[in-house]
C-alpha cells in the first residue's frame, strides 16, 4: 500500500473520529448522516481499499431495499444503526389522553381475528345488520362481546374498530340457524363463549369461536349459503273462484284456451268447501260474492305503493247476520284448508318447479332495483330441493332448501312466490324461466315468516384454514344443538304465529284481492307484456331495507 493511500486513511479514520465526538456530545442523528457522505467522498478516491469499496455496496444496497431495510442507506455507518428504536413495553393500559385524566383504563389484552358461529330467531328484530336506533341481531350480539370482554371498552362505540362482519345479511324478520361474523376479538378466555351466551337472549346463541388468519372476510370467501323455506302446503292451492285473481284467471283462461294447466285437485277442493258451506245454509252466488268483496276490501294493503298512495276503501257497513255468515264461511275455509293433504303428484309439480331456478340466471326481476343490464343481477344456485309433507300442529308443511353461492335483497323469497303462483294457478312451469329475461315484471315476496339461513358454507377456505395451522369453518360439531335451538326457537313459534296470525293466507289473499289492474296477468293463460313502463311496487318493509348500505344481502 502506498503512502498516499495510508496518509489517506488515516486521515478518514481521522474525521470519522472527530465527527464521531461531535455527536456524542450533540446526540443529532443529523450530523450522523453528514459523517457517512464525508467518509464516502474521502474514500471513493481510493479504488484499492476492499474495505471502503464494501461499506459503499452495502449502503447502496440499503437504499435500494428502501426505507427501514437491512443495510440503513444513509442512516447507518459501517454497520452500526443510527436510527432511533422503539422501546418494547408489555401489555397494559394504553396511555391517557388529554382530557382523561382522573378515568381509570382497563388493561389492554391481545386480539385475535376470529370467526364467532352464531344462530338466532328473527322475530321481532329489524334484520342482521347493526341499523341504529332499529332493533338488530347485531345490536345485541356486539353488546353482549362488549360485556363478557371479547371486545374492549376502547372499542366498544364503533364495530369498525374490530373488523366486526357478517357473512349473511337477512332481512327484517329472518332466521339463522347458522350464520358467522367475524371480528378482531379478545378470545384467551376458555369460557369466553358461555361468558358471551350469559349475556344474550336464548333466541340469539354463539355455538362457536375459531381462530382465523388475518386476511380472513367471513363474507367474501364465503363459497356458497343453504337456505330452508317453510311454507304450509295449502298455499299451493288454486286462488277463491270468487276473487279478482280467480275471475281473471278463469276470463284469461277462456280467451286463451289450451295453455293452463288442468288442476283437478285445486277445483275439489273448492266444490268441498262449497259442499260444507251448503251443509250449514250458507248457499247462493250472491253470498259468495259478497264475502270476497269483504276479503278484497279488508285486505292487509300496504298504505304506500312507492312515492303513490293507495287508496284505502271505507270501512264495510256489515249487519249482523252478514257478520255471522261470514265467519262462518272463514272457520270453514280455514278449517279445510288446515285439513288440505298434497298429492304427490302436485308435490312434484313443485319440485320440478324450483328445479328450474338450478344454475346461472339473471334474477333482476327478483330484487328491488335492480336492471337487467347490471352483472350483479347474475347468480347461481347449486340446487334446490323439496322435503316430504310434514304435518305439524294439524297443518301440512314442506320445507324447500335452497343452496346458492349468494342471493340479493328478496330474492328467495319471490322465488318461492313464483314458484307458488305457477303451481296455484295452472300457469306453465316453464314461465318461470320468462322473468330471467329482460321484460320488468313485478313478482311479490312471500313472507318472511317461513324463511330461515341454514349456514354459509367454507369448503374452499378451509384448507386453507388448516395449513396456517386452525381448525375448519363448520358447523357440523353444533349440530344437535342447533337442531334443538331450531326446533324450540324458530319451528314451533313459526308456526304458532301462523296459527295465530293465518300470515301465508292473508298473504296469498292480498295477492287475489290485488286491485292493480292486470298485475298478475303474467300467471294468466295470457301471460303479460313489458312492465318496464310501471312504477315498481315497494312497500314500507322494502323502503327500510333499501336504506341500508347494499343490494347484496340474503333473503
Amino acid at each position: 500500500m502506498g503512502l498516499e493511500n495510508i496518509v489517506s486513511n488515516n486521515n478518514s479514520s481521522a474525521k470519522l473520529a472527530e465527527h464521531s465526538h461531535q455527536r456524542q456530545e450533540n446526540g443529532s442523528a443529523s450530523q450522523a448522516t453528514t459523517i457517512a457522505n464525508e467518509v464516502s467522498e474521502t474514500t471513493s478516491n481510493n479504488p484499492n481499499n476492499e474495505d471502503n469499496s464494501n461499506e459503499k455496496s452495502n449502503g447502496e444496497k440499503g437504499k435500494k431495499r428502501g426505507r427501514g431495510g437491512r443495510g440503513g442507506g444513509e442512516s447507518k455507518v459501517g454497520s452500526k444503526d443510527l436510527r432511533p428504536k422503539r422501546p418494547r413495553t408489555d401489555w397494559g393500559p394504553r396511555p391517557q389522553r388529554e382530557g382523561e385524566e382522573g378515568v381509570d383504563k382497563e388493561e389492554r389484552r391481545p386480539k385475535r381475528k376470529a370467526a364467532c358461529l352464531v344462530g338466532y330467531c328473527g322475530t321481532g328484530y329489524h334484520g342482521m345488520q347493526l341499523n341504529p336506533p332499529l332493533k338488530t341481531i347485531e345490536g345485541d350480539l356486539f353488546d353482549a362481546l362488549v360485556k363478557a370482554g371479547a371486545i374492549s371498552k376502547d372499542n366498544s362505540n364503533d364495530p369498525k374498530k374490530v373488523g366486526f362482519m357478517r357473512a349473511a345479511r337477512t332481512d327484517k324478520g329472518v332466521h339463522a340457524a347458522g350464520n358467522v361474523i367475524s371480528a378482531k376479538l379478545i378470545i384467551e378466555d376458555e369460557d369466553i363463549i358461555d361468558k358471551i351466551n350469559a349475556q344474550l337472549p336464548e333466541h340469539i346463541r354463539v355455538w362457536g369461536i375459531s381462530r382465523v388468519t388475518k386476511g380472513f372476510d367471513c363474507r367474501k370467501h364465503c363459497g356458497s349459503r343453504i337456505y330452508e323455506y317453510l311454507i304450509p302446503t295449502f298455499s299451493f292451492l288454486p286462488p277463491r273462484p270468487t276473487s279478482i285473481f280467480g275471475k281473471r284467471i278463469k276470463e284469461m283462461d277462456e280467451k286463451f284456451p289450451g295453455v293452463k294447466r288442468a288442476d283437478e285437485e285445486g277445483d275439489d277442493f273448492w266444490k268441498t268447501v262449497y259442499k260444507k258451506l251448503a251443509e250449514v245454509g250458507i248457499t247462493g252466488e250472491h253470498v259468495l260474492e259478497d264475502y270476497a268483496r269483504m276479503l278484497r276490501d279488508t285486505a292487509n294493503i300496504p298504505k304506500e305503493s312507492g312515492d303513490k298512495a293507495i287508496e284505502q276503501p271505507a270501512p264495510l257497513a256489515l249487519t249482523e247476520e252478514q257478520m255471522s255468515i261470514f265467519n262462518q264461511i272463514r272457520a270453514i275455509e280455514d278449517r279445510e284448508r288446515r285439513a288440505y293433504r298434497i298429492s304427490n303428484e302436485r308435490l312434484e309439480l313443485i319440485r320440478k318447479a324450483v328445479k328450474v331456478y338450478e344454475g346461472s340466471h339473471n334474477f333482476h326481476n327478483f330484487t328491488l332495483k335492480k336492471q337487467y343490464s347490471d352483472p350483479s343481477a347474475r347468480r347461481f344456485m347449486k340446487n334446490l330441493t323439496v322435503s316430504e309433507p310434514k304435518l305439524i300442529e294439524g297443518t301440512e308443511w314442506v320445507s324447500i332448501k335452497i343452496h346458492g353461492q349468494s342471493f340479493m335483497l328478496h330474492q328467495i323469497r319471490k322465488m318461492i312466490c313464483m314458484a307458488a303462483q305457477v303451481i296455484r294457478t295452472g300457469t306453465p312451469i316453464e314461465r318461470i324461466n320468462d322473468a330471467f329475461y329482460k321484460a320488468k315484471l313485478n313478482i311479490p315476496k312471500a313472507p318472511a315468516l317461513g324463511l330461515l339461513l341454514e349456514r354459509p358454507m367454507y369448503e374452499s377456505i378451509n384448507e386453507k384454514l388448516q395449513l396456517f395451522g386452525h381448525g375448519e369453518l363448520t358447523f357440523d360439531p353444533y349440530n344437535d344443538q342447533i337442531e334443538e335451538f331450531k326446533q324450540k326457537h324458530i319451528y314451533d313459534k313459526l308456526y304458532a304465529i301462523e296459527v295465530k296470525e293465518n300470515t301465508f293466507y292473508s298473504f296469498f289473499n292480498f295477492i287475489d284481492s290485488f286491485k292493480g289492474g292486470h298485475a298478475m296477468d303474467f300467471f294468466t293463460a295470457k301471460c303479460s307484456e313489458d312492465d318496464s313502463d310501471n312504477e315498481e311496487y315497494v312497500d314500507e318493509e322494502d323502503k327500510e331495507e333499501l336504506s341500508g348500505e347494499s343490494m347484496d344481502r340474503e333473503g
